[in-house]
């Protein structure tokens, strides 16, 4: 991954891109080229996690994003801690990793010291890919130029994206193996969201979904599946017609399942909901470094056009039934349970992971995948025992610092 662009992190930190001036009239004016994409190694790695702050008296959302930055930022730690579009969340980020294992050794740093800080502020911090309960119009969107912008332009919906998602960049050889291995990737997009799968409850109610966060996000215009291209040639050209309208001034204004990063020489993964513990959130992004590192050195498919004739159905399958959906082969039409084919995939991948030192992170999820639980599961199980959300909510975030 690129260094220069990132200062060594291959994460964004969230560039204040402002369209404070107005659109040019003329749409050949408002064309913009892609920055190159730059080189990075392959198969490495960067994980986001978008994480909640809640209060321990009731355990809604609480709006210390602020404080937490202050505090956060008088500790060395690896990575960034930044804000998200309301107040009530942070962002945390790892430096380049190169493993599993290199993920969780930087994770575990800033685990503790937010565990610390939100000690010292009364609250605390929760994974999860919503929160059970909160009500959308109380939040306070932060106050950062790019989040008020946004939120003039999509008006209520930027406070129903007050939803935490778990995002994973792996690093490409090149530009054009980079559109590849996002092709190839999305045959597993429901992997990724069955086996993360952590927001069953929106504003107090059991959705029957496994995975209710990406619903908000399909309400975005620009969210999705990338335009099928295997040539960055092309896919700059796609991007100037697209800055061109107007839509568009940067990769940022996608929301795509899964997005190039030219400037950190990454394909970025955005589908998985945060999981409730930083561990699983490792051992996910050792199953992405298995799945790249089987794409570049076996090349086991080529993907077509075709295979996005099932995307949305499986994509909405993992959605709502998680390791209980029905995935269809976009190769064959064949219909199997999505658990059978997460762990045909696994056994496929012993040998890659093996190499990465990611044995232990796939084997932790085939566990899950073999008795049927993932954290959706889990929030569902600790509700139908306690009947009170709240109470659901505070062991969540015990089981955030390691206690439950």
């Amino acid at each position: 991954m690129s260094t220069a662009a990132s200062n060594n992190s291959p994460v964004d930190p969230d560039s204040d891109d402002v369209r404070s001036a107005p659109l040019p009239s003329d749409p050949e004016s408002r064309a913009v080229k892609l920055e190159p994409f730059n080189k990075s190694e392959a198969l490495s790695l960067g994980v986001e996690l978008e994480l909640q702050l809640v209060n321990t008296h009731d355990y809604d959302l609480a709006p210390y994003a602020e404080d937490m930055l202050r505090l956060m930022a008088q500790t060395p730690l690896p990575g960034s801690v930044v804000p998200e579009m309301t107040s009530s969340m942070i962002e945390i980020s790892t430096d380049i990793c190169h493993s599993a294992q290199d993920v969780i050794t930087q994770l575990s740093p800033i685990r503790e010291a937010l565990i610390r800080n939100a000690d010292k502020l009364n609250i605390a911090v929760v994974g999860g890919g919503t929160h059970a309960f909160q009500q959308w119009h109380e939040r306070r969107i932060y106050d950062k130029p790019r989040f008020r912008e946004l939120s003039e332009l999509y008006g209520y919906l930027s406070k129903q994206f007050t939803i935490f998602g778990q995002h994973v960049h792996i690093g490409c050889p090149d530009a054009d193996a980079a559109l590849l291995m996002l092709h190839r990737m999305s045959r597993y997009i429901p992997h990724f969201i069955a086996l993360s799968a952590s927001s069953p409850f929106v504003q107090g109610q059991d959705t029957q979904f496994d995975s209710a966060r990406l619903n908000s996000v399909f309400a975005f215009p620009l969210s999705g599946r990338a335009p099928f291209t295997l040539s960055w040639k092309e896919f700059e050209a796609y991007f100037e017609r697209m800055t061109r309208t107007g839509v568009v001034r940067s990769m940022k204004d996608f929301y795509w399942d899964i997005r190039p990063k030219p400037e950190f020489g990454t394909i970025e993964i955005r589908v998985f909901d945060t999981p409730l513990t930083v561990e699983r959130a490792a051992a996910l992004a050792g199953y992405v470094q298995s799945l790249a590192a089987w794409f570049l050195q076996e090349q086991p498919f080529e993907p077509t056009e075709d295979d996005y004739l099932v995307y949305t159905y499986n994509r909405f399958q993992a959605c709502r039934f998680g390791l209980d959906a029905v995935y269809v082969d976009p190769a064959t039409g064949q219909h199997m349970p999505l658990r059978d084919h997460i762990l045909m995939t696994m056994t496929q991948l012993e040998w890659h992971s093996e190499a990465l030192n990611a044995t232990q992170a796939l084997g932790e999820l085939r566990t899950s995948v073999e008795s049927n639980r993932n954290d959706a599961r889990w929030l569902r199980e600790k509700q139908g025992k306690e009947r009170l959300l709240a109470e659901v909510v505070r062991q969540a975030a015990l089981r955030f610092r390691g206690q439950a």
